[in-house]
């Protein structure tokens, strides 16, 4: 394909595009741009915003919006959203994402006997999501913060030090939760992007 070719297919794949980010996620994205030199530097923040617009999953949709409204390749954008283990790409998460740290603070303290807890409790293994799409279990490298292991995040908080009765009461209150703390995280890195930059 030559390149004015080439060009007519890309505008017409771009024209594909279901675009679903709200206004206020273009306008977060605009504020964004107005503070990076070039638009690849602002993948990382606008997947963020698409992760909250998309429910917490970065779909094929979600990536290729990035693409579009930062003209960029859906292909590096998604190489980017793949790298990096924070956008959850390859499997749809649930509302909440209870996310065990197994380093070694962690291991030593009992942090694979919390996971296996979990698991054992919500009926799931690592990578899977509750059958009533509430709750995915992921295990995790170094949460930074040692000094309360074993601990687990869910959104942008941390519990720890997590026992079997902290586990169960940490169940409890995210099955009665029907706010996504998956998109609040989301959320929270989007409105500090913005507010570190004003």
């Amino acid at each position: 394909m030559q390149g004015p070719q080439l060009l007519g297919r890309l505008k017409m794949l771009m024209s594909e595009v279901k675009l679903n980010w709200s206004d206020e996620a273009i306008a977060e994205l605009e504020k964004l741009k107005s503070h990076y030199s070039n638009l690849k530097a602002c993948i990382l923040p606008a997947l963020w915003i698409s992760q909250r617009e998309y429910g917490g999953t970065m779909t094929d949709d979600a990536i290729a919006e990035v693409a579009f409204r930062l003209k960029r390749s859906a292909a590096e954008v998604q190489g980017v959203a793949t790298f990096y283990s924070m956008y959850n790409t390859g499997h749809k998460v649930g509302k909440h994402m209870i996310e065990i740290c197994t380093c070694l603070s962690c291991a030593v303290c009992g942090g694979y006997r919390v996971l296996d807890l979990f698991e054992k409790k919500l009926g799931i293994k690592v990578g899977e999501t509750t059958p009533d799409g509430q709750i995915t279990l992921h295990e995790v490298e170094c949460l930074n913060a040692c000094d309360r292991a074993p601990v687990v995040q869910v959104g942008d908080q941390y519990h720890g030090p997590v026992d079997e009765p902290y586990i169960d009461r940490l169940i409890a209150e995210l099955k009665a939760n029907d706010e996504s703390t998956v998109t609040q995280l989301a959320n929270s890195i989007v409105k500090a992007q913005i507010g570190n930059r004003e």
